[in-house]
C-alpha cells in the first residue's frame, strides 16, 4: 500500500541514520541519558541548543511533537479558570481534541482563501486574541491541511500585540521543507516568555516511528518544564538516531527539494482542469480542490492501485484532497489516476 494520506516519509533515511541504527551498542541502554554533572537533559537537547542558539534549559524534548502539544495544552488549560484555546478554523483535528481531554474548550479564528493559497489575517488573529483573552493561542506554520505559513515578522507582530498572559504555541512540525532559516527562533523565544515553538523529527527528517519531538520556550517556566519535559533525557537509542538525523541536513534537504517536482507536476497537470485548484504548499503535502462528483470513482480507482490519499471532510474543505508529496513514480500514478477519472464521461 502507498500511504499518501498521512504526511509520512516515502523516501530513504540518510546513510548516517542507517549507520547509527546498525552500530548502536545495547550496553548504552544500561545508563540514563541525563548529563547529571552539568544539569542538562540529554546530548540531544545540548545539540539542539547549539543548532538553534537557545539555552539548553529552554529546549523541550517530547515523545513526538504531539507529546509537546498535548503536555502544553493540558498544563496551561488545567491551571486557573481560563480554559480556552484559540485554534485555526482549518487545522489538524487533534488540536481541539487535546483541549477536550483536559476539560478545556476551543474557539476558532478564520483562515482565508487568497488566490492559490490560504492565509492568516494577522490583524484579525490579534483582534480575536485581545477580545477573547484565551489562555492559549495556537498557530500552525505551515498549517495542516492548507499548507500556508507565517513569516517571522508576522509572528513577531502577533506576539507584540496580544496579552502576555496568553501562552502562544506555534506548531512548526512542517517548517523545514521550503526554508532552512531557523535564525528567527532564538530572538523570539528570548524576547517572549509566553511563547512555545514545537518541532519534530517526524516530518522533514522522516522519522515518525522514532517518536522524537523537540521545541523551545520562553524563560521562567520551571513548573511546566518539570511537568512536561524529559528530565531524564530521552532514551539512548532514540538519541543516537536523532543526532545522526540532525547531522544529515544535506540528505534531507535533497529529499525536500525533490518534492518541488511533485508540486509542479500537480500544478501543470491538474491546475487548469475544470473544477480543480492546486493550492500553494510549503509543507510535505499539497491541498487540491477537485470536482466532488468524482469522489466515489476516484476512491475506488486509488484503492484498486493500492494508493491512499486524503479525501477531506472538514467543513469548508469537503471538495478537497490532501496528498502527501512522495517519490516521483508515486506522484505520477496519483496524477494520472486523477486525470483519468476526471476525464471519464
Amino acid at each position: 500500500m502507498n500511504f499518501l494520506d498521512r504526511n509520512e516519509f516515502n523516501f530513504e533515511p540518510s546513510t548516517k541514520v542507517v549507520e547509527a541504527i546498525k552500530n548502536f551498542d545495547p550496553k548504552d541502554l544500561c545508563f540514563y541519558t541525563r548529563i547529571y554533572d552539568e544539569g542538562k537533559k540529554s546530548v540531544v537537547s545540548v545539540r539542539l541548543s547549539e543548532i538553534y542558539g537557545v539555552p539548553e534549559e529552554q529546549v523541550l524534548l517530547g515523545y513526538g511533537g504531539e507529546d509537546i502539544l498535548k503536555n502544553a495544552v493540558h498544563y496551561y488549560l488545567m491551571k486557573g479558570d481560563n480554559k480556552t484555546i484559540l485554534i485555526p478554523e482549518f487545522s489538524w483535528w487533534y488540536y481541539n481534541r487535546i483541549a477536550g481531554e483536559c476539560g478545556g474548550n476551543f474557539e476558532m479564528y478564520p483562515l482565508y482563501e487568497q488566490d492559490d493559497t490560504f492565509a492568516y489575517n494577522v490583524d484579525e488573529v490579534i483582534e480575536y486574541t485581545n477580545r477573547i483573552c484565551p489562555r492559549m493561542l495556537l498557530l500552525a506554520s505551515p498549517n495542516n491541511p492548507t499548507g500556508n505559513c507565517l513569516s517571522s515578522e508576522e509572528i513577531g507582530k502577533i506576539m507584540e500585540n496580544i496579552p502576555s498572559e496568553t501562552m502562544v504555541l506555534i506548531d512548526e512540525a512542517y517548517a523545514s521543507f521550503i526554508t532552512t532559516d531557523v535564525d528567527y527562533i532564538a530572538p523570539l523565544v528570548n524576547k517572549y516568555k509566553n511563547l512555545i515553538i514545537s518541532r519534530t523529527l517526524s516530518k522533514f527528517y522522516g522519522l515518525p516511528g522514532l517518536r522524537m519531538g523537540f521545541g523551545f520556550m520562553g524563560a521562567g517556566h520551571t513548573d511546566f518544564l518539570s511537568y512536561a519535559n524529559k528530565y531524564l533525557g530521552y532514551n539512548r537509542f532514540s538519541e543516537a538516531v536523532a543526532l545522526a538525523a540532525l547531522e544529515s541536513d544535506e540528505h534531507y534537504r535533497k529529499v525536500a527539494d525533490e518534492m518541488e517536482w511533485d508540486r509542479q507536476l500537480f500544478k501543470k497537470e491538474l491546475g487548469d482542469m475544470p473544477g480543480f485548484k492546486v493550492y500553494k504548499s510549503v509543507a510535505n503535502f499539497i491541498l487540491i480542490k477537485y470536482p466532488i462528483e468524482i469522489k466515489e470513482r476516484l476512491q475506488k480507482a486509488m484503492a484498486e492501485q493500492n494508493y491512499k490519499i486524503k479525501f477531506m471532510g472538514d467543513p469548508g474543505l469537503e471538495s478537497c484532497l490532501r496528498i502527501t508529496l512522495g517519490r516521483r513514480e508515486q506522484i505520477q500514478v496519483v496524477v494520472d489516476t486523477i486525470k483519468r477519472i476526471a476525464l471519464e464521461k
